[in-house]
């Protein structure tokens, strides 16, 4: 009979930001090793609070599921000597299956006879295994940090208090850190008591009694409804984000939400400063009227009841307050000061040892962002507001603001900016040079703060592949693959003239006149950087529901030119559509078949037409002149569909060459001279995509 099992970890308070994936890691662990214990169930359900991580396990079986599966051993001319007895590889695989040798018998796979076995194997209980696989699913959770207590070996992320493991109703006897199981968890650290956990159909209501919400998605309700029932009944519009969100459900037990207010003397200060401090201090959701500007009030969610409500949120505000006239002070001192003074400070801070410090940096980012700009033909003014920008893009980073809140860096700046007497433009471009700052962030809306933000993004990027710091797996502590992302959104977003490889040569050439030693070969480096960022346009394609197909074939014609290859995959997606695809396989066949034979010509692109023997070459000629003219224009005009017609164009010239002419003649001029032509279409062709790479 089936019995329903329970594992809770009791632990001092988990971080916040650790809990969910705590959470996560034990209930994927725990179904994985269900399965590979061939133990069957019929779900597994997750809980977690600041001091808990448990899961149940619905239906599960008494005892491992038996097997018997054939297991394939040697051919039978190796398992059997001339006289028909059994070789010693026969007899070593029979021991190694568990079974007798006369046990073993052949079948045929694949017109060859091989030796098989019956592996059976009778399942074990379930009652035997928990004792030992339970404290092993414990230990093996992995976390961001981890610490040890006491006189024990282990390493977790915060002592373990208490465990409960139930199988039915039984008890399953373990023992970790010095804590043996039992059926008792605890309540609520201040409202609740001990509850005594009969089986694990009664563990979440027991906690409940104990005042304590152990299921995640019933606790983030708690608390979305008590911000909806506050903001209805005063009017207000509760700003709450995700990030926030998440981490209050893992700081809280008993979540009730209560609000406060401030001093609307405080409203004087930006207000993304005053949320900053409100999320990142406190832990307060913002109040905001209908056009999004901040209220002197705050949201914030207790860890326990309603009781003296109204004492809980004076003491908020009063911590509030504090933080706030502390932000007020550094806002007013940092004024005081002078973007050249701010500048010189950035002289003695070092951005990286083999890459100097951030002046070092700043200057870079400023002759970058002028050639980009020279790069674009942008106008006098234009120049003169980047060229500004890049100066005094970075001082705001040595302001008090900014260093009590790293989050601002750009925010303040552009405010300051402005105080100082910068154009609209410059303060503006500060702020944007920085965006996107993450996935859902877009790219700087004016062309200022675009050449800037690409400037600033690629010394880091080019900077970092010229001193082997390259992004590897998970790890990217230079957030490299999001600053290239945000170079890609924005050539994209702006449409701009620049490609790729002409912004690796001007960031590594500004490099190089730093006086800094290049530790890699520029053939390497720039390898390196055009893969990295072919990636990253890859995600691009991906997202906009590209087909893989139609991915690998146009990165396979190159991405140095960003915004045509996006235009290039939509227009060949929409080629190789379902609806368009017959009509569209003729060309790529043809394609291929020029590609394939244009492979086995010399370098040579001269084409004599006085070598011309039959009619389809000098037609297939002239149709490649044409189609090459049209391809150019509606290239040069990122027409990438008009593009495509162009190219398609060839492909009834193609097929009658081919039809009338051996390619491969004797006369080796000819060949020569028949190679060449396919050679130059083939060109045409490889520059918009790898047709071999489509389906079909």
């Amino acid at each position: 009979m089936a019995k329903d099992l329970l594992l809770e970890i009791g632990l001092e308070e988990v971080p916040a930001r650790f809990v969910r994936g705590a959470m996560n890691q034990l209930k994927e662990k725990t179904e994985k090793w269900l399965e590979a214990s061939r133990l069957d169930y019929r779900a597994v359900q997750a809980y977690a609070t600041p001091r808990r991580l448990a899961v149940v396990v619905e239906g599960l079986a008494d005892k491992q599921s038996d097997v018997s599966e054939e297991a394939k051993g040697p051919a039978r001319k190796i398992a059997q000597d001339e006289s028909g007895a059994w070789t010693k590889a026969a007899l070593g695989f029979a021991r190694s299956q568990g079974v007798d040798p006369e046990a073993l018998f052949f079948k045929e796979l694949g017109g060859v006879e091989y030796v098989y076995a019956i592996k059976s194997s009778v399942g074990v209980e379930a009652a035997e295994l928990l004792p030992e696989a339970l404290p092993t699913l414990v230990t093996s959770l992995t976390f961001p940090k981890n610490m040890r207590w006491g006189d024990y070996e282990l390493r977790y992320v915060r002592p373990i208090r208490w465990l409960i493991a139930l199988h039915g109703g039984e008890v399953v006897p373990f023992e970790i850190a010095g804590v043996r199981t039992g059926n008792v968890s605890r309540g609520h650290r201040f409202l609740g008591g001990d509850a005594t956990i009969g089986s694990s159909s009664e563990y979440v209501a027991k906690l409940r009694e104990q005042r304590v919400i152990a299921d995640v998605e019933e606790r983030k309700q708690a608390i979305l409804d008590g911000i909806r029932a506050l903001a209805e009944e005063r009017g207000w519009h509760i700003a709450v984000k995700d990030d926030l969100l998440e981490e209050v459900l893992f700081l809280v037990e008993t979540p009730t939400v209560l609000s406060g207010s401030f001093d609307p003397a405080f409203l004087r200060i930006p207000q993304e400063v005053l949320i900053t401090s409100m999320r990142e201090h406190q832990r307060y959701f913002p109040v905001l009227n209908a056009e999004g500007k901040l209220q002197p009030h705050f949201v914030t969610v207790r860890n326990g009841d309603a009781a003296a409500i109204e004492t809980v949120a004076k003491g908020n505000e009063k911590v509030l307050r504090a933080r706030l006239s502390d932000a007020k002070f550094f806002y007013e001192e940092d004024q005081k000061g002078e973007i050249p003074a701010f500048l010189a400070k950035l002289e003695n801070i070092v951005y990286h040892e083999e890459l100097g410090t951030v002046a070092d940096k700043v200057r870079r980012i400023r002759e970058t962002a002028d050639k980009i700009a020279a790069q674009l033909l942008a106008d006098g003014e234009t120049r003169g507001f980047v060229s500004r920008t890049a100066d005094i893009c970075k001082f705001d980073l040595v302001t008090q603001m900014v260093y009590e809140f790293p989050e601002l860096q750009g925010i303040m700046g552009e405010d300051y900016a402005r105080k100082f007497g910068e154009p609209d433009a410059v303060a503006e471009a500060i702020n944007e040079h920085y965006a996107p700052r993450n996935a859902n962030d877009a790219p700087p809306a004016s062309l200022v703060g675009a050449i800037v933000g690409i400037a600033d993004k690629i010394d880091t990027i080019v900077g970092c592949f010229s001193i082997g710091i390259v992004p590897t797996g998970s790890q990217d502590p230079y957030a490299l693959r999001r600053q290239a992302a945000g170079i890609v959104s924005t050539l994209l977003a702006h449409g701009l003239e620049l490609s790729l490889s002409d912004l690796f040569q001007i960031s590594r050439g500004v490099h190089g006149a730093s006086g800094r030693t290049q530790k890699r070969e520029p053939y390497d480096l720039l390898k390196d950087l055009n893969d990295f960022f072919a990636l990253r346009v890859k995600n691009v394609l991906t997202e906009q529901q590209i087909r893989y197909d139609v991915v690998d074939a146009i990165l396979g014609a190159g991405v140095d030119d960003v915004r045509r290859t996006v235009l290039r995959a939509q227009a060949l997606q929409a080629a190789a559509a379902e609806g368009s695809k017959e009509a569209f396989r003729p060309a790529a066949e043809a394609f291929n078949r020029v590609c394939n034979l244009a492979a086995k010509a010399d370098d040579s692109r001269q084409v004599d037409v006085h070598l011309f023997q039959d009619p389809s070459e000098g037609a297939l000629y002239e149709a490649w002149q044409h189609a090459h003219g049209a391809l150019t224009k509606a290239g040069a005009e990122a027409k990438m569909a008009e593009a495509l017609e162009a190219l398609a164009s060839l492909s009834g010239p193609v097929t009658a060459f081919f039809e009338a002419v051996m390619v491969m003649a004797e006369d080796e001029a000819i060949r020569r001279n028949r190679l060449s032509l396919l050679a130059t279409i083939a060109d045409d062709v490889k520059g918009f995509a790898d047709f071999a790479k489509l389906n079909g």
